[in-house]
């Protein structure tokens, strides 16, 4: 039983007409669809992502009105976007630091880390992005509408980095429970890092781990990440994890039904949220591909309170 790699990341924005714009204007990411929070129908939860919205392509947003958040250990430290080639990462250095240079933007040089070529910024609330050249492996699915090339776009999540306090209890659920495989350490920017993969592993199906015991322990809020979910490719093993997370005392939120995949939720020793979704069904299960994200969507339990939800969400532009 094996999860195949990294499904979607959840972060956190105070500004999402912002963000719409950050992500859709200048990354060039598609917003396949634009609905709420399922927890607190008071917030978006917008879903960026490449041209056919495919599993393991989701950068998604709850919308909170939250403070920044406060940087520190047991946390999600940095979310990997994969392109090919290093001509992509020239394009993108130019295209962040020509906008960085009117808004703010903190945007790094290209450089190799961990045998790749990388390109790290951040996005005006903070969120800490880094674009990683993955070779052009795999399949791609360029969205035609991008203001990006085709050539040069994001292709799907990469590396995603935690930052904790105690490595051994985070190696242990990940190889023990979770089924990885700790293949290699790296040194980074003073850091020991330790690479844990999933499935056929590559930069879509890595975790990256750096143990700082001398931090706070990160305070989420506006920039930060709120999880980070594992690929699982159907029903049945979906229902597998639950029974193993069971057998094995992890406490766990039980399975739950986001009608465009399902959902299981547990925390790691260090206290980071996973999920493990699976696959299926998808964005196109209540709107034509053509047209994903064009309008609000809402899962069938919160149909009939569609009149309540619009009302209570402000204006995207």
């Amino acid at each position: 039983m094996q999860l195949t790699g990294i499904h979607h990341l959840t972060a956190i924005s105070a500004k999402p007409r912002e963000n719409l714009a950050f992500y859709t204007g200048l990354l060039g990411m598609r917003l396949v669809k634009k609905t709420v929070n399922q927890d607190d129908v008071s917030a978006y939860h917008l879903f960026y992502a490449d041209g056919e919205a495919r599993p393991g392509t989701d950068l998604t947003f709850f919308d909170f009105p939250a403070a920044p958040e406060r940087r520190g250990t047991n946390s999600i430290s940095r979310t990997g976007l994969r392109v090919a080639g290093e001509k992509s990462l020239g394009f993108w250095r130019d295209r962040l630091k020509s906008a960085g240079a009117h808004s703010g933007k903190i945007v790094g040089d290209v450089i190799e880390v961990d045998g790749r070529l990388t390109l790290p910024f951040e996005d005006d609330e903070g969120q800490r992005l880094v674009l990683v050249d993955d070779g052009g492996a795999g399949s791609a699915s360029p969205w035609e509408k991008s203001p990006v090339p085709v050539e040069h776009q994001i292709r799907g999540l990469g590396p995603i980095v935690l930052t904790v306090h105690e490595l051994t209890r985070t190696a242990f659920v990940l190889t023990e429970v979770m089924n990885m495989r700790q293949v290699r350490d790296y040194a980074a920017h003073g850091a020991h890092i330790h690479v844990f993969e999933m499935g056929e592993g590559g930069p879509a199906a890595e975790l990256h781990v750096l143990e700082q015991k001398d931090v706070p322990v990160a305070h989420q809020g506006a920039g930060g990440v709120h999880h980070v979910a594992f690929r699982t490719p159907d029903e049945a093993q979906y229902h597998a994890w639950t029974q193993r997370l069971r057998d094995l005392g992890v406490p766990n939120s039980g399975e739950i039904d986001r009608f465009y995949f399902r959902s299981l939720y547990f925390r790691e020793p260090n206290g980071i949220l996973f999920e493990i979704a699976t696959d299926g069904p998808g964005f196109a299960t209540d709107e034509p591909m053509a047209t994903l994200g064009e309008k609000l969507a809402l899962p069938p339990f919160l149909e009939p309170r569609r009149a309540e939800i619009e009302a209570g969400l402000k204006p995207l532009g």
